[in-house]
């Protein structure tokens, strides 16, 4: 019953946007610099090794920096669950069944790609190589299996990503036209959420938890989800017509 109504709820939501070409080229601030930052990460996983691109990327190490992703990295852990059910309190369900629909969805991909790979961590990795110092932040906890691909990279993807489709949705929902400074300040809005999401999935590669293709993976599989959960229920499931 509870997964019927969010059905209907998400018809609700696509028969109000105009199309899905719309909804498309409102995200596109979203979209665009995500693809042109993985075709870059995708260049360095082609030029670099692993462990030499690992100390290419987490070199440079700054008691600020250890301390911000220590403990930013900790947001996938349980506090965006938190945040994903205060819609509740606004009698909004359907956006916190939606989160949950995407991280269900997205977790279930990456513990099976976990469980089929059993990659190695990058603190077992580099005991192969002695003369490289692996750069650790002292009170991190290291683990040791388990690393493609990244379950806190794909955590971070979805809840950042399901926030730019709620906020696209409410922006094409609003019936006043749109000024260009609310324009500017939705897009600017746009790249802060990815900017938060890139950040958590660095702080894998920053805490020697991941390596680049670990949180690359969990990156795509965070990405693309809460887009497909979407468009599914849209045009599968309820079979709106354009």
């Amino acid at each position: 019953m509870l997964f019927c109504r969010f059905f209907v709820s998400l018809q609700q939501i696509c028969n109000a946007m105009i199309s899905k070409q719309e909804f498309i080229r409102t995200v596109c601030s979203y979209v665009i610099p995500y693809l042109i930052l993985l075709i870059a990460v995708l260049g360095l996983l082609y030029a670099y090794p692993k462990p030499e691109l690992h100390m290419l990327l987490n070199s440079h190490h700054t008691s600020f920096q250890d301390t911000f992703f220590k403990y930013y990295t900790l947001l996938a852990e349980w506090p965006l669950y938190v945040l994903a059910l205060l819609p509740l309190l606004w009698k909004k369900p359907k956006m916190t069944l939606f989160y949950a629909m995407c991280e269900a969805t997205g977790g279930i991909m990456v513990q099976i790609l976990k469980h089929i790979f059993r990659s190695d961590r990058p603190v077992v990795v580099f005991e192969q190589y002695p003369d490289w110092a692996l750069p650790l932040v002292e009170g991190v906890k290291m683990h040791h299996s388990n690393s493609f691909p990244s379950g806190h990279s794909s955590t971070f993807f979805i809840f950042f990503t399901c926030c730019v489709i709620v906020l696209a949705y409410h922006y094409i929902r609003d019936a006043k036209p749109h000024t260009l400074r609310a324009k500017f300040f939705f897009n600017a809005s746009l790249v802060m959420l990815l900017v938060m999401a890139v950040l958590g999935a660095y702080s894998r590669i920053y805490l020697s938890q991941h390596f680049l293709s670990d949180v690359c993976v969990g990156s795509i599989i965070g990405f693309v989800t809460p887009f497909l959960v979407f468009f599914l229920c849209k045009d599968k499931i309820l079979k709106i017509e354009h």
